[in-house]
């Protein structure tokens, strides 16, 4: 499962959610303003930027917009 946290605000996380709509790949949403995902964010990646990209399955974490989305081309 992949997880993209994401602040709503950033053009960048559009970017990589309107990539991962069009293509109709699942993903879980995590929003950094709820819930404690900037701390999730923040563990799994070490910093507090988004748009972050974690592959449960494979254990790949990415920060950057355009790495995110020629990762997902490539699977």
């Amino acid at each position: 499962m992949i997880e993209l946290y994401i602040s709503e605000t950033c053009p960048y996380c559009r970017k990589v959610i309107d990539f991962l709509e069009h293509c109709n790949l699942d993903f879980e949403k995590k929003d950094i303003a709820l819930n404690g995902n900037l701390d999730k964010l923040i563990s799994l990646g070490g910093f507090a930027q988004v748009p972050f990209l974690y592959d449960k399955d494979k254990n790949i974490k990415m920060y950057e917009s355009d790495d995110i989305i020629d990762y997902l081309k490539s699977e």
